[in-house]
């Protein structure tokens, strides 16, 4: 039973190892994806945002289309395109 026990013990003592070595390896593997995944991570979140709050973007877009804006050509355009779209869908 000792010598089962020690086996045992040795065995977990690589595994940890192991997983260890893996982590770091993982880690290592993930760094050029921080910035690319967290910038899409914020995007997905913002994306959400709208689709639960959709009146809010419909207010932004509504004042900045009307104040005296040079954008405001584009995001009339923009809103013109929106409200198709979810006249489509």
């Amino acid at each position: 039973m000792s010598d089962k026990l020690a086996g045992l013990a040795k065995r977990r003592e690589r595994l940890v190892a192991q997983a260890t070595v893996q982590r770091e390896m993982l880690a290592q593997s993930i760094k050029p994806w921080l910035v690319p995944l967290t910038l899409a991570d914020r995007g997905l979140a913002v994306l959400n945002f709208v689709k639960k709050h959709p009146g809010w973007m419909i207010v932004g877009v509504l004042l900045s289309v009307y104040r005296s804006n040079p954008l405001g050509k584009y995001l009339r355009q923009g809103l013109v395109t929106w409200l198709a779209i979810c006249k489509l869908l």
